[in-house]
């Protein structure tokens, strides 16, 4: 049933990277990020009401069909900015800071009576998205009106052909593969490790569901601290150079977590790989925002987004089918594996002169 939950995710990114290119053709800033944070508004309306499993499943389609629009537009706008290292390390450190107080909230779901109505949990996040589409229309209402382009010259035909050669120009280019590899495998190890961490310290460290609960929250504190903290040194220092540093001490990390038998040591192994792994999702943009012609720039970082939700959505779930026969212990080999093909991935993507500017 959580395969389902994930494959939903998955179709609902990559239903909008098939759309995203004809959209933009039509919608201006301002009125496709109100679209996404309206789409994730409904996904959670949806939900309060403990709705059968189908219907349940389909909510995380839409959440994540509003998430790539918002994700995609707001990174593509936020890497057109001056310093715009500066600026994505400190929204992805937002999207941090909410990612950790998820723990707190699913602990006590998971540690209260059977009678618990886990569904009303989905009112925060319902009321977060309220506001998140009051904000998006209040700080892009003028960027609301449709491309200056499709007002006169352009008819419905010429903007489709023009969305066919986005895409086309999209996938061949290589950049955009390479860098998909890259979050492939990042944000597969990224997030198998917050789905699977306390199954294993519950049932191999035979660690308390209460306690373990927590333990991701020190991953997420760390990635928020990373990305607010390494930002800037990690632009001073080269991009290439130090996320393939980050790359190796979060392999060492992954392995003190696997091998050290020692809950306290696990968590603050955990917490450092949060640490150092926080600007790998950042950088990668601001890598190919440079990389990207700004022709193709919000379509590639779509597709990109989409690619490495593959690697969120089928490791998670194969790392399930492999512990179903042989237990949850090969969630260590698993992410030391993909932590590391992470950073050979990152070695091979094109070199580029902007890389190191200011």
């Amino acid at each position: 049933m959580v395969a389902v939950l994930y494959g939903t995710t998955f179709f609902g990114w990559l239903i909008a990277a098939l759309t995203n290119g004809k959209i933009t053709q039509y919608l201006d800033l301002g009125p496709i990020l109100s679209l996404g944070a309206a789409i994730q508004v409904l996904a959670q309306v949806l939900r309060v009401w403990e709705p059968p499993f189908a219907l349940y499943a389909v909510t995380f389609f839409l959440a994540s069909l509003g998430q790539a629009y918002n994700d995609t537009h707001a990174n593509t706008f936020v890497s057109a900015l001056n310093g715009a290292h500066r600026w994505l390390g400190f929204i992805h450190a937002m999207y941090m800071a909410g990612c950790l107080v998820g723990p707190f909230v699913a602990t006590g779901v998971a540690s209260a009576n059977v009678d618990s109505k886990w569904y009303l949990f989905y009112l925060f996040p319902l009321g977060v998205g309220v506001a998140n589409l009051a904000f998006v229309g209040v700080s892009f209402r003028d960027r609301m009106a449709a491309p200056t382009v499709l007002r006169g010259e352009r008819g419905g035909r010429t903007a489709s052909n023009s969305a066919t050669k986005e895409i086309k120009d999209t996938l061949s280019t290589p950049g955009v593969w390479l860098l998909s590899l890259f979050f492939f495998f990042f944000l597969g190890a990224s997030i198998t490790a917050g789905g699977w961490m306390v199954e294993y310290l519950v049932n191999v460290r035979n660690g308390d569901v209460k306690a373990m609960g927590y333990v991701p929250a020190g991953f997420y504190g760390g990635a928020f601290l990373g990305r607010l903290i390494l930002a800037e040194p990690t632009h001073r220092l080269g991009e290439r150079r130090m996320i393939f540093i980050y790359s190796l001490l979060c392999v060492g990390l992954q392995l003190v977590f696997w091998l050290v038998p020692n809950i306290i040591t696990e968590a603050v192994a955990v917490s450092l790989l949060g640490f150092f792994s926080g600007p790998f999702f950042a950088t990668g943009i601001s890598v190919g925002s440079k990389i990207f012609s700004p022709e193709i720039r919000s379509s590639a970082i779509a597709f990109v987004f989409v690619l490495g939700q593959i690697g969120g959505s089928v490791f998670p779930a194969l790392t399930g089918i492999i512990a179903g026969h042989v237990g949850v212990r090969v969630l260590q080999p698993m992410l030391v594996g993909l932590l590391g093909a992470a950073g050979v991935s990152w070695l091979v993507l094109p070199k580029d002169r902007a890389l190191h500017q200011e």
